[in-house]
């Protein structure tokens, strides 16, 4: 048995065993197709790729009908694989107290399917294009040094609002019911301030666009100024910015800090204090932030973020960053798993096969982590734990069905084995004539 079967099927089985019985094979079977990367080989063809995996015409006809109609729901796998992680040593990511929770949209392109309402903007075609689009929250953690998101919800779009703006409306509002007393969201650019302070997130850290601006929570004026008395604070530009060929210089900052990564890299950050939006006026009652303007010699631009709790100019760095392990996800799900062509049609069905996808490019980045890393070959002096890399040892492996399976984990007789199945079940038979005496 080749080393990597072993800790895949453990992982596995942990995620599926509390199904009901029949549909956690069934789902053992589909989860095995999805790490193994038999759709990358077969281009999305659910069939083609469970029948490559070698468990038989009729454990793939119950594979796609666990997919379809099978009694089970997403978070039930989620919260499984969770558990499997924490019991070997995922550790969630803390600074200055509080844990990183990082949420984030993704798109499952759909261009040909019929009735998809769901659009999203596609940077290459320059414009929105009809896709199944999924929220998703994970907490950022470490295991053995790697850095790792664990998905912890997965939300769908509204079917009466099925726009990109109304997800994640959606999102930040079960992102702000979610959220325990110490941790603290993080989200991109993509998540404007004005929405999330309206979701009444309790904590959050949020990246502003790159020309974003804010005014101070007080009026500055005096009785000798003339004119009307102004409405709104003073505006605060953390930015250098130019109008009309005419530069603006950016608000002296409060306060300037500058540290050292420990590779080196020496980082600045302008910090603004108690801030509030540019459409907000002056009030005891506003929703106050700090914006940190951090400088790193690596990029052009500064990152510009906001956050509502006070923090020390490292923690926000290395917060923010711990971001990004959350783009790991839909990367590994897609492109690693080779999901991102997809050929299903039922209005259930294209919505579970993305949400398993994404759970599947979870298990393979935490998997290749806790696991020794395999090289591709002599050439491969120091190899990295990518999911890629464990995906691959696993690609054209058939389903290993030598090994041991709990008591839970079996086929499940139904009650009409004894009737005939398909069109020898509806089909009309002709009655053998009998001849009577009389």
């Amino acid at each position: 048995m080749p080393p990597v079967t072993e800790p895949t099927m453990s992982a596995l089985i942990a995620i599926v065993t509390n199904l009901p019985i029949g549909t956690n094979l069934a789902m053992l079977h589909f989860l095995w197709m999805l790490v193994s990367g038999s759709l990358l080989t077969h281009r999305g063809a659910l069939f083609p790729a469970l029948q490559s995996t070698g468990i038989g015409e009729e454990a793939v006809r119950r594979a796609w009908a666990a997919l379809r109609s099978g009694v089970w729901q997403i978070s039930e796998l989620i919260v499984e694989w969770d558990k499997y992680m924490q019991a070997r040593q995922w550790q969630p990511c803390r600074y200055e107290g509080y844990y990183a929770v990082a949420i984030d949209t993704t798109p499952f392109w759909r261009p040909k399917l019929q009735g998809l309402a769901s659009k999203y903007y596609h940077s290459v075609a320059e414009k929105a294009l009809p896709a199944v689009i999924l929220g998703l929250i994970a907490r950022v953690g470490q295991v053995k040094g790697k850095r790792i998101a664990l998905p912890s919800h997965m939300v769908r779009v509204n079917p009466q609002d099925p726009g990109e703006a109304a997800l994640k409306e959606s999102l930040l509002k079960k992102a702000a019911r979610v959220l325990d007393l110490l941790e603290i969201l993080l989200a991109d650019a993509g998540f404007k301030l004005k929405d999330v302070h309206q979701a009444k997130v309790a904590r959050y850290l949020v990246r502003l666009a790159k020309n974003g601006t804010a005014r101070r929570n007080y009026i500055a004026y005096t009785p000798e100024q003339r004119g009307v008395k102004p409405s709104y604070g003073r505006r605060v530009r953390p930015r250098v910015r130019s109008y009309k060929g005419r530069e603006i210089a950016a608000t002296p900052a409060d306060a300037t800090v500058t540290w050292q990564l420990a590779t080196g890299e020496a980082i600045t950050a302008n910090v603004w204090y108690d801030l509030v939006r540019p459409d907000v006026q002056p009030s005891p009652e506003a929703d106050l932030f700090d914006i940190y303007a951090i400088s790193d010699p690596r990029y052009k631009d500064p990152l510009l973020v906001g956050t509502n709790v006070k923090l020390q100019a490292p923690t926000v760095h290395a917060l923010y960053t711990d971001r990004w392990p959350i783009e790991q996800l839909p990367l590994a799900g897609k492109q690693m798993v080779g999901a991102h062509r997809q050929f299903v049609f039922a209005q259930e069905t294209c919505q579970r096969l993305p949400e398993l996808v994404l759970l599947a490019g979870s298990i393979l980045t935490g998997l290749a982590a806790l696991h020794p890393t395999i090289p591709t070959g002599f050439w491969d002096r120091n190899p990295q734990p990518t999911p890629g890399r464990f995906r691959r040892a696993l690609a054209g492996l058939p389903f290993p069905q030598s090994y041991p399976l709990p008591g839970r984990l079996r086929q499940k007789p139904a009650v009409t084995d004894h009737l005939p199945k398909g069109i020898a079940a509806h089909r009309r038979q002709k009655q053998t004539a009998v001849a009577v005496l009389t």
